[in-house]
């Protein structure tokens, strides 16, 4: 396998696991205003979250997301399943050709505990469900140090378009960036999710430089090649519930700009990847499993 005939798959995040993630026609507001109503949600250091607790029953305009056209078209796709216990000439067979077909695969046998993931999904949720005075203030999209945790604008899909104002995900996020250089600045990190946090981050780089073996492996090049990796960088996504979930977006249309992404699915699902002929195809979490 040669890095030009590797996929690196555009992938995304419906609310609810709908098969369209927009509205008909998306709301009006003018560039100024919505900047100003941008500053001020994040000003108000209360996320998504603190919007589903005051009890809103219709979506704020700047989370509403343009329509988004998705195949009607019935489409038979099985996403390709690695199992980590096989030979390792086997998994190596089986990551090459997901890498070559649809570039995702799902992950078994990874050797990562599952009280290991469970906990880190659990610290999460119960950290974005305490009362708002106690996330409040931990509450900064730019980063202080190596974390930052809010509602993190994302480009809005233009279709072509001209640039208009960022959109906002139906999402909080508390992300964690990791130097492999130095020791990440945590001061940030709350301590209900630190222990559980980074025991995950343990767990994920052992997984992660095995996975970088095989992708290696699979290029037909020492299992070395793509290892050390510089960095990682840990987002953990809680999405609330919505009052019309059909109208916003829990992840835009995008493609991960890293070597690689693992992703803990927490049962819900939501995930969509688009295949070569353009569709979207709805990827079913796997218990224990990672995509």
């Amino acid at each position: 396998m040669d890095l030009a005939t590797a996929r690196r798959p555009s992938h995304r995040k419906c609310k609810r696991k709908r098969r369209y993630i927009g509205q008909q026609g998306t709301a009006s507001v003018g560039d100024d205003d919505a900047a100003m109503a941008m500053s001020r949600f994040l000003e108000s250091g209360g996320g998504v979250r603190a919007l589903v607790e005051s009890g809103v029953t219709t979506v704020p305009p700047l989370f509403v997301a343009p329509v988004a056209p998705v195949s009607s078209a019935a489409v038979n796709f099985v996403v390709p399943s690695v199992d980590l216990s096989l030979p390792r000439s086997d998994a190596v067979a089986l990551v090459r050709a997901a890498a070559r077909s649809s570039g995702i695969f799902q992950l078994t046998n990874h050797g990562v505990p599952a009280a290991t993931m469970d906990s880190a999904l659990s610290v999460v949720r119960a950290f974005n469900e305490q009362p708002l005075a106690a996330r409040s203030p931990f509450y900064s999209v730019s980063p202080v140090g190596a974390v930052s945790y809010g509602t993190h604008p994302i480009p809005r899909p233009t279709d072509g378009q001209p640039v208009t104002a960022p959109l906002l995900p139906w999402r909080d996020s508390l992300l964690l960036r990791f130097d492999k250089l130095r020791d990440p600045d945590l001061r940030n990190l709350p301590a209900a999710c630190r222990d559980s946090l980074l025991e995950y981050h343990r767990a994920l780089t052992r997984l992660g430089k095995e996975i970088a073996g095989l992708l290696s492996e699979g290029l037909g090049v020492g299992a070395e090649r793509l290892d050390p990796v510089e960095g990682f960088l840990m987002q953990c996504h809680y999405h609330p519930p919505c009052p019309e979930p059909e109208r916003v977006l829990g992840s835009r249309e995008h493609t991960d700009g890293g070597l690689f992404t693992v992703l803990s699915q927490d049962g819900v699902g939501g995930l969509q990847v688009r295949l070569d002929g353009d569709e979207w195809v709805d990827v079913a979490p796997v218990a224990g499993g990672f995509e």
